[in-house]
């Protein structure tokens, strides 16, 4: 996923704009990335590729000295991709709204990696792990001050959405209305200590209104989880993390030969990552990660028919050097039962990738 790493200016109406005019800044930010890519599909080509984006960040002072702040990111050939709109009022905390200001992406894979999350290289449609939280995005969101526990810095952000699927709104319009489900929510907790351990936990809710037969099996409200723990000592870090998603979706049996969704398909995903990252200096560092993202349609089945668990594992190396504005990155992932299917062939995804940033 793309996250913005400042979120911006809100577009507060009327006397706020005169501050905005007056006192605010806009910068102006981008990068283009080229790739060489092998072994994606079965059916693909190796082949090269080409990248780019750019984020246009703007900030203001109020007279009480709260300050509002926008950002707008597009992807390549200037497609629109994520924004965000903030409200910063000093001891208060912060208010946001955008898929930008979202919390869910601070959560899901948060292991350390030296390039990339290892969803980017699966070749599967799906990874539960990626998926957290992401129907509470584009809503608003709030990011209560850090505060200090026993030593360690304690961050706690909560996000809501009337209507949870991750669309999102432009000024003055709506979504496209859906009766399937219903309002969302997330809320992610941090804790960072001056040890070099790092503590995450994010659980989100989203109501499911879809309407059943009377003899068929019930639906439930989605839920996804996830908690992650992060250890740097020296230029070493240590990352482990699990996720749980469960659809609240009850069905017939999938059997193991049949490919798995996350978020239709009944049952659930579980989901087990373990990292080892290592700073060789400031300009070079490597990573290898190992997952295990199992379905396991017995738990959420109802009276239909029990079948074998299915784990789709992912091993990832990965280097990256910089220098200056100048990067070169890559890895080479491994997926066996990809898309959660039984016995379906191993794939292996290669990328090298030469970044600018300007």
């Amino acid at each position: 996923m793309t996250n913005l790493k400042k979120v911006g200016l809100t577009a507060l109406a009327g006397s706020l704009a005169a501050v905005s005019a007056n006192a605010g800044e806009l910068a102006v930010s981008g990068s283009t990335q080229l790739t060489y890519v092998t072994g994606e599909s079965a059916n693909s080509a190796s082949k090269f590729g080409q990248g780019s984006g750019f984020s246009l960040t703007g900030s203001g002072e109020m007279d009480n000295g709260w300050s509002v702040s926008h950002a707008i990111h597009f992807a390549s050939a200037g497609v629109f991709d994520s924004s965000a709109t903030t409200l910063t009022m000093g001891d208060m905390g912060s208010i946001a709204i955008g898929g930008a200001a979202s919390i869910n992406g601070a959560y899901d894979e948060a292991y350390a990696t030296a390039y990339e999350e290892v969803s980017d290289g699966t070749t599967a449609s799906s990874t539960s792990m990626n998926t957290m939280g992401a129907f509470a995005g584009n809503g608003i969101t709030y990011n209560a001050p850090a505060i200090d526990v026993a030593g360690a810095s304690v961050a706690l952000g909560f996000e809501y959405t009337p209507q949870g699927d991750g669309a999102e709104a432009t000024d003055g319009t709506t979504a496209a209305r859906t009766d399937a489900t219903g309002k969302a929510m997330g809320l992610g907790v941090t804790v960072t200590t001056d040890m070099g351990l790092t503590l995450g936990a994010y659980g989100a809710t989203m109501e499911d209104n879809v309407a059943v037969a009377s003899t068929a099996d019930a639906r439930q409200d989605r839920f996804d989880g996830t908690w992650f723990a992060k250890y740097a000592f020296g230029p070493v870090v240590v990352s482990y993390q699990t996720s749980y998603v469960d659809a609240g979706v009850e069905g017939a049996a999938v059997t193991t030969g049949v490919a798995k969704t996350v978020g239709t398909s009944s049952g659930v995903f579980e989901a087990e990552a373990l990292s080892l990252a290592f700073n060789v200096n400031d300009d070079l560092s490597i990573s290898y990660t190992d997952i295990d993202d199992t379905y396991d349609n017995q738990d959420d089945n109802g009276t239909s028919a029990q079948t074998a668990d299915v784990t789709q594992s992912m091993e990832s190396i990965q280097i990256a050097y910089s220098m200056g504005s100048m990067s070169i990155k890559a890895y080479t992932t491994e997926t066996t039962n990809p898309n959660y299917l039984q016995d379906a062939a191993t794939r292996t995804v290669n990328e090298i990738a030469v970044g600018l940033a300007f």
